[in-house]
């Protein structure tokens, strides 16, 4: 079926046709471009959601990041940021295959159906002009034989009448036949414009018009194509990125698969562990046996020619539960000393590979550097030896440096290393429980190893029994009576002293040392008779008076 020949007629409804479909086509286009902004926008969404919820480096989530659960839940955000990605293919394909190809085949079609609409109309002013043409002399045919009639009937007239003169006769005679002659032109003209016009109109109707109808089908026929094409583009587009994004739900689902509860609890192990034993028994203590002497009339002639009583009276040292003390919240020490010995142990060892690691960062930069001098001192024109000398100078004071933060670290951690506990039956560490140890005299009452940071204090020497004297009896056991002094300190690096049970210290500050380190990493200290507590031990420089009371060796 031709437009040509069923629609010769329906010129202005092709018209309004092909305008109408033209519409579709950039409704469509406008759909499309919609589309892709939804896209763009969804995969941006995406992006920053996935990105929110990144592990941040150097935080304490990079530490939790090691367990299963944690690892998965990255791959999953992982996955959302491909999976973003492949929202963006879509949008990124459907501008370029759809929007901007349908948007130049709109503005072809425009241009093709305005040509095309232009040469038929100017085809209908064609035949109009012969049509009126036609008919102009169509009316000059019939005024000249209109005329050529009455010439006629006033020469017959004139003839007849003998009243006129044979002049007018002739004149009247000549008159019509030129009205005759004008006529026979007329009637010729017409039937050739006639002829003309039927050629015209049949040219028209059955040759221009439907090449130009042709030709507009042709147009529309091609606008329905692309439009199918494009919807078929349109799903591949979809379909394309369907196996990948099938990938990254896999993955998702590999990730979730990958959790391993039983590794994540063994993690967790590691983690916390602080290397010491659980506490053993704590030993009951008999505040009944001062009172256990017989009343009677005897009894005070008794305990004064006695002057001893086998009475046990328990050291008045005031223990902590060290677990449940607030930790604090200031800068963590450098030395790592406000951590159980394990996890101080691993803290060291990290920061030790940290250090070894960035001086062979240094030490590659400085062959590379040592490399380039050799070229610039050969070859001066290629640049300045000495500006590389400086530079080596630089990186040779970073690394010696760097070394020595790795020795202290290394002393810190040969330190932990020689103290962590050897598990066995025997050893017996102390925990946060308070645990009352009695020494030979009764001015070196053991005082408990206050830990001030929640880690815990091991004692390797034995309860024993004292027998003191029965004295006055204090209620809060409060009153302790003073440490003796056994040696002096310096501090060699100042001190916070923030945590309960510690004393805040100046660098090159010298106190009294009233109780040495126990193998925690703490020493007890004394400013004055009111102002005492526990500092790093790593912090001072001890020197102990061997003659002191108690002193023991310093090592």
């Amino acid at each position: 079926m031709s437009w040509g020949t069923e629609l010769w007629d329906q010129f202005d409804n092709l018209e309004k046709h092909t305008q109408w479909g033209i519409e579709v086509l950039e409704k469509y286009i406008k759909f499309v471009k919609e589309r892709t902004e939804i896209e763009i926008g969804y995969a941006k969404q995406l992006r920053n959601l996935s990105k929110k919820y990144q592990t941040k480096k150097n935080s304490k989530e990079e530490e939790e990041s090691k367990y299963t659960s944690c690892k998965a839940f990255q791959t999953t955000l992982n996955e959302m940021n491909d999976y973003a990605g492949q929202h963006e293919v879509i949008s990124e394909n459907m501008t370029s295959q759809i929007t901007a190809e349908l948007t130049r085949f709109v503005q072809e079609l425009k241009q093709e159906r305005k040509s095309h609409f232009h040469e038929g109309r100017k085809a209908q002013q064609h035949i109009e002009t012969c049509w009126k043409q036609l008919e102009a002399s169509k009316r000059r045919f019939e005024r000249d034989c209109k005329e050529a009639e009455r010439a006629q009937q006033y020469f017959e007239r004139m003839d007849a009448d003998i009243n006129v003169t044979k002049a007018d006769v002739e004149k009247a005679r000549q008159q019509a036949q030129i009205r005759h002659q004008m006529s026979d032109d007329s009637k010729g003209e017409y039937s050739s414009v006639l002829q003309k016009f039927n050629r015209e109109q049949n040219d028209h109707y059955y040759t221009h018009i439907p090449g130009i109808f042709q030709k507009l089908q042709d147009m529309e026929e091609r606008r329905i194509g692309r439009m199918s094409d494009s919807l078929k583009t349109y799903a591949e587009i979809d379909r394309q990125v369907v196996p990948i994004i099938g990938k990254c739900l896999d993955g998702i689902t590999k990730s979730a698969e990958s959790i391993n509860g039983k590794q994540d609890s063994q993690m967790v192990i590691e983690s916390f562990k602080s290397g010491f034993e659980p506490p053993g028994d704590v030993d009951f203590e008999d505040f009944t046996q001062s009172m256990k002497r017989t009343v009677s009339d005897n009894s005070l002639t008794n305990t004064k020619a006695d002057g001893k009583s086998d009475a046990k009276v328990p050291s008045k040292s005031r223990g902590k539960l060290w677990p449940f003390i607030k930790k604090n919240k200031g800068a963590t020490p450098e030395d790592f000393s406000n951590l159980p010995p394990e996890q101080r142990r691993k803290k060291l060892q990290q920061k030790v590979d940290e250090l070894n690691k960035d001086i062979q960062k240094e030490i590659d930069q400085r062959d590379a550097l040592t490399k380039m001098k050799d070229v610039y001192t050969k070859n001066p024109q290629m640049g300045d030896a000495a500006s590389v000398g400086q530079k080596l100078a630089e990186i040779g004071h970073n690394i010696e440096k760097l070394r020595f933060e790795v020795q202290k670290f290394e002393g810190w951690l040969a330190e932990v290393e020689g103290r962590l506990p050897v598990r066995n039956d025997n050893s017996r560490r102390q925990s946060g429980l308070y645990e009352t140890q009695n020494t030979t005299t009764a001015n070196n009452c053991a005082q408990d190893r206050e830990s001030p940071d929640g880690s815990y204090t091991e004692d390797q020497s034995q309860e024993t029994e004292v027998k003191v004297t029965p004295t006055e009896f204090d209620d809060d056991f409060d009153d302790e009576e003073p440490l003796p002094t056994i040696g002096t300190c310096k501090a060699l690096y100042p001190f916070s002293g923030e945590n309960e049970g510690t004393i805040s210290v100046a660098e090159g500050e010298v106190l009294n040392v009233i109780e040495e380190d126990k193998g925690d990493g703490w020493t007890r200290i004394r400013r004055n008779e009111d102002e005492e507590g526990y500092v790093p031990t790593s912090y001072i420089e001890v020197y102990l008076d061997r003659n002191a009371k108690g002193a023991m060796t310093y090592i």
